[in-house]
C-alpha cells in the first residue's frame, strides 16, 4: 500500500490495512507467558495481558471459549495460548484473540480437577462428619448409570449372587460426553422425591480416561450428591481412578462390583453367622434351663415349700401374744384411771357443801333463799329453813 502527501490515506484505511496484514501473517500463533491484569466484565469475555520479562501482549478470550475452559484462569498463572493477532481499531492496539488455552506444566483437566477439589474441600463437601451411614440391609437401590454399560451388568451380577432380596431401580443417564454431567445431577435430585422408597443411591460407571470420567468431576454432580438426603455410594472407574464424585459420596467403592459388595451382605456368610447365633442361643437357653433345674432341686426340700402355712401360723401366734399383752395393758390403764377418779372424788367430797353438812354443820336461809349469817337479818315471826345433812328444818323466829 502506497501513499503521498498529495494522496494521503485515512487513519481507518491504514488501520484496516495493518489489521489485514496482521491477520494474514499471524493467523495461527502459540504464545507462552504469564497472566496479568485479569478482568472478567459482565459480558462474560475475559481480558488479560500475557507477559514475560521483556514484553507484554494484550489478550482476549471471548465468552464462548471462556465457558468451555475446564479450569479457572487465575492471576500469575503461566499458560500457553493459541489464536491469532488482531488490531483493535478504536485504540490502535494489537491484541491476541485466544481460541485455545492450556496451563503450563499440567493438563487443563488435571488443573481443573485440583482447583475444584480445593474449592469443595474448603466448603466441607469432603468432611467425614457429613457422611451418612449406608443401610445394613437395603431393600430398594437406585442405580444411576448407563443401562447398556458393563457397570450395571457387573453390579447386578454381584448383587444377585450375594443378596437376591434387593430390588434395583436403574436410572438411565449418559455417563460421558457433553450434557452427561447435567443428567447425572438431575437424576440424583429427582430421586430425592422418593426418599421414603429408596434406601440408597449408587452412582457408577466403568473405567476410562480422565476425559471419559470427567462428568463425575462436575461441580453440579458433586453438589447434588452432597445435598442428597438418601445415602450415596460412588463406584466410578477402576481402582486407580479417583473422581470428585468419589470424594463427596458417603461411601466410595473402587469398582461397580465392589459397590455391590459394600451395599449388601453375602448370604452364604450371613447364613453361617445366623447358624452360629442359633447355636449360641440354644446353648444359652440350655444353660439357663440347667441352672433353673439346679435351683429348683435345691429349694424343693426347703421348709417353706414343705410347710407353706408355717409362716402364717407363726404370725398368728405373734398376733395372739400381742392381743394378750394389749388386754393386760388396757386393764392396768383402766385400774389406774379408776384409782385417780376415786381420789379426785374424795377430794371433791371434802370441799362439797353436802360433805360439810355431814360433819354436823347446817345452813340456814331466809324464805327468800338468802343465807342467814347474822341474827340481825331475821325478826320475830320470820320463817327460816335450816338445811342439815339428811333434810331441811322449817322454823319460825321467836324473840326472848
Amino acid at each position: 500500500m502506497s501513499s503521498s502527501p498529495e494522496k494521503p490515506v485515512s487513519v481507518s484505511v491504514l488501520t484496516e490495512a495493518i489489521r489485514y496484514s496482521l491477520n494474514k501473517m499471524f493467523s495461527s500463533v502459540w504464545v507462552e507467558g504469564e497472566v496479568s491484569g485479569l478482568s472478567r466484565p459482565a459480558s462474560g469475555h475475559v481480558y488479560f495481558t500475557l507477559k514475560d520479562k521483556s514484553a507484554q501482549l494484550n489478550s482476549i478470550l471471548w465468552r464462548t471459549e471462556a465457558n468451555r475452559l475446564p479450569f479457572e484462569l487465575t492471576e500469575g498463572q503461566k499458560v500457553i495460548c493459541g489464536g491469532y493477532i488482531d488490531l483493535y481499531a478504536q485504540r490502535g492496539n494489537y491484541q491476541l484473540i485466544v481460541k485455545k488455552l492450556q496451563p503450563v506444566g499440567v493438563g487443563a483437566l488435571q488443573l481443573a480437577f485440583q482447583q475444584l477439589k480445593e474449592k469443595l474441600s474448603r466448603e466441607g463437601l469432603f468432611d467425614p462428619a457429613a457422611k451418612k451411614m449406608l443401610p445394613r440391609y437395603p431393600k430398594n437401590i437406585a442405580v444411576i448409570t448407563s443401562p447398556t454399560g458393563a457397570a450395571i451388568r457387573d453390579f447386578q451380577q454381584v448383587l444377585t449372587r450375594r443378596w437376591p432380596l434387593t430390588n434395583v431401580l436403574v436410572v438411565p443417564v449418559r455417563v460421558q460426553g457433553e450434557g452427561s454431567a447435567a443428567e447425572v445431577a438431575a437424576a440424583v435430585n429427582l430421586l430425592q422425591a422418593k426418599q421414603s422408597e429408596i434406601d440408597v443411591i449408587v452412582v457408577t460407571r466403568g473405567g476410562g480416561s480422565i476425559e471419559d470420567l470427567w462428568s463425575f468431576n462436575d461441580e453440579a454432580v458433586c453438589r447434588a450428591i452432597f445435598a442428597s438426603k438418601i445415602p450415596v455410594i460412588s463406584g466410578v472407574g477402576h481402582e486407580i481412578d479417583v473422581t470428585l464424585c468419589d470424594l463427596v459420596a458417603d461411601v466410595r467403592a473402587l469398582t461397580p462390583s465392589e459397590a455391590a459388595e459394600r451395599l449388601v451382605p453375602d448370604r452364604a456368610v450371613f447364613g453361617k453367622q445366623l447358624a452360629n447365633v442359633k447355636s449360641r442361643m440354644r446353648g444359652a437357653v440350655a444353660a439357663k434351663i440347667e441352672t433353673a433345674q439346679l435351683l429348683l432341686d435345691r429349694f424343693s426340700d426347703h421348709r417353706r415349700l414343705t410347710h407353706p402355712l408355717e409362716p402364717i401360723e407363726r404370725r398368728a401366734m405373734q398376733v395372739d401374744d400381742a392381743e394378750q399383752r394389749l388386754h393386760v395393758q388396757m386393764q392396768r390403764l383402766v385400774d389406774s384411771y379408776r384409782r385417780e377418779v376415786a381420789q379426785l372424788a374424795e377430794k371433791l367430797e371434802l370441799v362439797s357443801p353436802l360433805g360439810i353438812l355431814k360433819r354436823g354443820y347446817s345452813l340456814t336461809t331466809e324464805s327468800s333463799g338468802a343465807v342467814v349469817r347474822s341474827v340481825s337479818q331475821v325478826e320475830n315471826g320470820d320463817v327460816i329453813q335450816t338445811k342439815v345433812a339428811d333434810g331441811t328444818i322449817v322454823s319460825r323466829v321467836e324473840t326472848e
